[in-house]
């Protein structure tokens, strides 16, 4: 009886196994590299409430409780610079509420929120046709 060896001769790689697995080795190295910047930038983006105050804001009614909804997650200066009408400002409390798991505001809080929003940051007019390019 004759033993065979399995494999007497190894095939010849076929393709481009061993490039393939070095750069995915690559890919997992780097990407675990990446852990502590990623880290690092989150704690140096933290917010800090008291870097605005309502007194920032224009005085009107609803100043303080829209100031106080909006800067528990993220900076008024993000929503002053939005400029929405009723309807847009409604459905990015919605989103908020939905996405990014915000407290629902509702009832008279909600009016008295949405009445500063609509009042105090409302669309911006856009410039009309023949605008002077500031580029040029």
């Amino acid at each position: 009886m004759q033993i065979l060896d399995p494999l007497p001769n190894p095939p010849p790689f076929r393709g481009r196994e061993p490039v393939r697995d070095v750069a995915i080795a690559v890919i997992i190295a780097a990407a675990l590299s990446l852990i502590p910047v990623f880290t690092h930038a989150q704690q140096q983006r933290s917010f800090t409430p008291t870097d605005e105050s309502p007194d920032d804001l224009p005085a009107g009614s609803g100043r303080e409780e829209t100031f106080y909804a909006c800067t528990a997650c993220h900076g008024f200066k993000i929503v002053a610079q939005q400029g929405l009408t009723r309807a847009q400002w409604d459905d990015s409390l919605n989103w908020m509420t939905t996405k990014h798991g915000m407290n629902a505001i509702e009832g008279d809080d909600r009016k008295i929120i949405l009445d500063y929003l609509e009042q105090h940051y409302p669309p911006r007019s856009k410039p009309g046709r023949g605008s002077p390019n500031p580029f040029l």
